[in-house]
């Protein structure tokens, strides 16, 4: 991966002294990752990001409702179509810096077969939706957004619960591009084959409810 910033880094006499100091730094993230592994609970929302423990407050009403109904769209709609696994909030995704608990996520069948029971830690999903919350905004749209796209998450869905945006990003090469943002019609999904909802489902039961009986038919 070639940028700016590390061709500036590559032409400088003082390069082997920066690689000693990002050495020291991520050692020292390191334990801190440890100890983040130790004293993580089950019941906790917590996530590792940039050397630093997150913890997320309750959310509203909003928050989980759009979570709930996209859910159930599209773990019936994978489930159904055999396509792989869906996690929803308290999956653990590891990526080579951070660890994250994303709203929800998808596995393709190819790495969701390799899934143990007792499994607590998870790889990088092929496709992640993030609930956007007043708090932890820029997590979703700056940290994550980065890293997301840098392992090879495929597709990344940013939803505003209370203005009922859906934003959908596509990966392409290493960056993602803005596919779509809108709060009416519909979505299909570039990751999970086949996958084409109306948008309003997401943060409408009965819009919801509606279009899951026309997709068990």
């Amino acid at each position: 991966m070639e940028t700016a910033l590390l061709e500036k880094l590559r032409n400088s006499p003082k390069l082997k002294l920066y690689l000693e100091e990002i050495q020291e730094i991520l050692s020292a993230e390191q334990e801190k990752r440890k100890q983040f592994y130790r004293q993580i609970k089950e019941d906790d929302k917590a996530e590792f990001l940039n050397g630093e423990i997150i913890y997320h407050t309750p959310v509203r009403l909003s928050h989980n409702t759009a979570v709930k109904l996209l859910t159930i769209l599209i773990d019936n709609y994978v489930r159904i179509n055999d396509l792989g696994y869906v996690g929803i909030e308290k999956i653990m995704v590891s990526f080579t810096r951070n660890d994250y608990e994303p709203d929800i996520c998808f596995f393709k069948r190819e790495k969701s077969r390799l899934f143990k029971p007792n499994q607590v830690k998870f790889p990088v999903p092929d496709f992640i939706a993030e609930i956007l919350s007043p708090g932890p905004e820029h997590f979703d749209r700056e940290v994550k957004f980065e890293d997301y796209a840098a392992h090879g998450v495929g597709e990344y869905w940013i939803i505003d619960p209370d203005q009922q945006i859906l934003e959908q990003y596509v990966l392409k090469g290493e960056e993602y591009q803005l596919l779509s943002k809108s709060g009416s019609g519909t979505v299909k999904s570039r990751v999970i084959e086949g996958f084409e909802i109306p948008i309003p489902a997401i943060f409408s039961p009965d819009e919801n409810l509606n279009f899951l009986k026309r997709m068990l038919k």
